[in-house]
This record gives structure tokens, C-alpha cells and sequence, in this order.
């Protein structure tokens, strides 16, 4: 894990309830406005895959509060996600330019904040200090006290729901998350990406999208076996597209040295978040591990076969009938909460059990699902 990110959290537990508890004894909340305009910030740390799955709640929000300003308070490693995010109007990185960026939030006169995070108490804090009217976040980790409205958050509930539950608060309304319709806009004109993938596309039966990393050594099935599933899909004239940024370099040359010749585009490093979204939503199976692209994939509508074994499947494997999770359902899995994964004693046998056979005949029933690809 980044050491930046694991600092922070560190920092949150030994500080967050100690802020929490300053806060309140700080500040007091404004009275609500009756009517008219107003501004809503809605916080969201963390990665990719929670922004992700932010957007149909951004989406409901924008619906019922066309003439709002709405903001939302973000970092670096998931900013390429909202940048390209129509339902809103700002756009805050809390960890570039901290203390102005802080200053700016607090200072703002917002009379709405929704904190979308799951555990930490520093953005409960931050929500109070706002002095919004109405306050709106997940009743977890002592947090309640700082919320106007506290939701209850359940770790079978997909994360999607959980989010819109959090506007249901604001609105009263109850909303459906539709398992069928994607929701994530692909940022921006990507012709050229479209044209190198529909030339590679030539003579193939299918292309499916490839990415061997993940935030965390638990959740990573190993690049030498999808390099091995690459090489049995190119058998039965599926080319592979692999996407990823640094980490994953090396990975490259290892499909390089297995993978039949011009079975293999290679994306790796070379594309923004958002043209690798882009990527992602041109091939027509997206397969990797419990990693944010994975939501992407499932966002753009892209089929997507998922390994899970250290993350909650209920929670964040994509819904509907063309998306696979594969899972062992190890007794000792799964074992993330609340984001944190415990290093594995076991060798990480949720993952490294699953085949490469397995995984292979799991895509080619997914792909002849697919018209055009029987």
C-alpha cells in the first residue's frame, strides 16, 4: 500500500477521535436556509473504486437539485474519476495544497455535506467544522455525534446502494440502483485509442482487457497467470489488451515472452485514467482482480470476471448477469473491513487456489454470451 495512504490512516486512528470530539467543541452548525440555491459538498477519499461507484448518487443528486452548487472534496489517486464528472461543479484535492484547499472548505458556507467515507473520523470532523446545517454520513466508528443524519452501513450491502442511501437522507426519496444500465461517463474524445483497438480487433473472435495489479499483495492473482490466460485465449483467437500504470511495467514483459504475436496490445503506462477508461470500454470482457478498474470496467458497461478472496464479494463485485466473481470462499476469507486487509499467513490461497483453466473457461462462457462472439 502507498505509505502516504497507510500514514494517513495511521494518523486518523491515533487523532480522529481526539478532532471529533474538538470540533463539536469549537464550532456550532448554522441554521438551515429556507429555500433558493445552495451549496452541498460531498467528501470522498480513498481509491478508485469508491469514486466509481459514487457517480449514481451524484447522478440523483444532481436530479433533484438542478440550481445547487455542488463540490466534491477529493484526493490525488482518485481525481482522474471526478474530473471528467458532469453532475458536478467543483472539484477539491484535500491533499494537494492542504492547509488553502482546508481553509477554502471551511470557510465555503456550504449547507450541505454528505461524507461518503466508510470508517475514518477526520472527514466527520471536517463536516462539523463546516458548520453546515445538515450533515449526512454513515453511523460507523463512534462518528454519529457529528452527523445531522446518521446511516446505517451494511457490509452486504453494494457500495453503490450504500451511497445512495446517504442521498435518500437528504431528498427522502428511495432510489434503485439499476444493475443493467451503465453509469459512468467515459471522459473526453478518445479516437485514436478507438482506432488502434478496432485495428487490432481485425481477424479476432473477441478482445478482452487485462489488468494484473492491485492496491494490496492480497488481492494480486499474479502476472505470470494472466499471462498463461492470455496465451489459452490467443488459442482460441481472443486478443488481449493489457491497461495499468508504473507498477505494472514489468508485468509487460512477461505476457511479451508468452503471448502469440499480435495477440497482444499494450497499453500499459502510456494512457490517462480516463483514456484507460476509455480502453476499457472498447473490449468486450474485462478481467482482472478486486481492483478500482474492475469498477470502471462494470461502470462503462463493460462485462467484467472478477477474483475475489480477500475483499467482500456481496459488497463490491459487479451485479448482473454478465459479470462472473470467482471465489473460493476460503473459511478465512473474506478479510478486508472497512479497507484495511490483514497481511495473509496462508499464502494468499483465495487467489493462488483459482486456475488458470478456470478463469479461461469462465471468459469464453461470458464471451458467448456476447452477440457477434460465439
Amino acid at each position: 500500500m502507498n505509505l502516504k495512504i497507510e500514514g494517513l490512516k495511521r494518523l486518523d486512528g491515533i487523532l480522529g477521535g481526539f478532532a471529533c470530539s474538538v470540533s463539536k467543541s469549537l464550532v456550532s452548525p448554522r441554521k438551515k436556509k429556507d429555500g433558493g440555491a445552495g451549496k452541498i459538498l460531498v467528501i470522498r477519499p480513498g481509491g478508485i473504486g469508491d469514486a466509481v461507484l459514487l457517480f449514481p448518487a451524484l447522478c440523483e443528486l444532481r436530479k433533484h437539485y438542478k440550481n445547487h452548487t455542488i463540490d466534491v472534496l477529493a484526493e490525488k489517486r482518485n481525481s482522474g474519476i471526478f474530473a471528467g464528472c458532469p453532475y458536478i461543479d467543483g472539484l477539491l484535492l484535500y491533499d494537494r495544497l492542504p492547509h488553502e484547499t482546508l481553509y477554502r472548505v471551511i470557510n465555503a458556507g456550504y449547507d450541505v455535506v454528505i461524507d461518503t467515507e466508510q470508517w475514518h473520523r477526520m472527514t466527520a470532523a471536517l463536516s462539523y467544522i463546516t458548520r453546515a446545517p445538515e450533515r449526512i454520513g454513515f453511523e460507523t466508528n463512534g462518528r454519529s455525534g457529528l452527523y445531522s443524519s446518521n446511516i446505517l452501513y451494511g457490509q452486504d450491502d453494494y457500495e453503490a446502494v450504500s451511497f445512495l442511501n446517504l442521498v435518500s437522507a437528504l431528498t427522502g426519496e428511495e432510489y434503485e440502483f439499476d444493475v443493467t444500465r451503465p453509469f459512468l461517463p467515459v471522459p473526453g474524445r478518445h479516437g485514436a485509442l478507438s482506432s488502434a483497438i478496432a485495428e487490432f480487433r481485425k481477424g479476432k473472435r473477441a478482445v478482452v482487457g487485462i489488468f494484473t495489479g492491485a492496491t494490496v499483495p492480497e488481492r494480486r492473482w499474479g502476472a505470470n497467470n494472466f499471462a498463461e490466460l492470455a496465451e489459452k485465449l490467443s488459442r482460441e483467437n481472443i486478443g488481449s489488451v493489457l491497461v495499468g500504470g508504473e507498477t505494472e511495467r514489468d508485468d509487460s514483459a512477461i505476457f511479451k515472452n508468452r503471448c502469440t504475436a499480435g495477440y497482444l496490445m499494450d497499453c500499459i503506462g502510456g494512457t490517462t485514467l480516463g483514456e484507460t477508461a476509455a480502453v476499457i470500454s472498447e473490449v468486450d470482457l474485462f478481467i482482472s482482480a478486486d481492483t478500482g478498474l474492475m469498477h470502471i470496467a462494470y461502470g462503462v458497461g463493460t462485462p467484467t470476471l472478477s477474483l475475489f478472496g480477500a475483499g467482500i464479494q456481496k459488497k463490491w463485485a459487479p451485479r448482473g448477469d454478465n459479470h462472473i466473481a470467482i471465489n473460493r470462499n476460503e473459511p478465512c476469507s473474506p478479510c478486508t473491513r472497512f479497507g484495511y486487509t490483514p497481511k495473509c499467513p496462508y499464502g494468499v490461497r483465495c487467489l493462488t487456489g483459482i486456475s488458470v483453466e478456470v478463469v479461461k473457461e469462465s471468459a469464453m462462457g461470458l464471451l458467448a454470451r456476447s452477440p457477434g462472439n460465439e
